[in-house]
């Protein structure tokens, strides 16, 4: 654990960041009282989820092509019954 007061914190800054990509744990104290702590940031999740064409699951039914029952042709062009 390295344990730095800001004045010397501010001087070492690239150092201490390098020392926390590297997982050393790294604390800023104020007159030698803890108050911050600089770590990695997670980086995002990616979770690729197949839609469409590229899911070889995938498939258009016939009925998608159907028309749509009166009602609800008249309820997407805005009309209310």
């Amino acid at each position: 654990m390295i344990k730095v007061n800001i004045a010397e914190g501010k001087a070492q800054f690239s150092r201490l960041i390098r020392a926390a990509r590297a997982g050393e744990q790294v604390i800023i104290c104020d007159h030698n009282v803890p108050v911050v702590e600089i770590r990695p940031v997670e980086p995002p999740r990616r979770v690729v989820v197949p839609l469409g064409p590229g899911d070889p699951t995938f498939e258009i039914p016939a009925s998608f092509f159907d028309p749509l029952p009166p009602e609800m042709q008249r309820a997407w062009e805005g009309y209310d019954d």
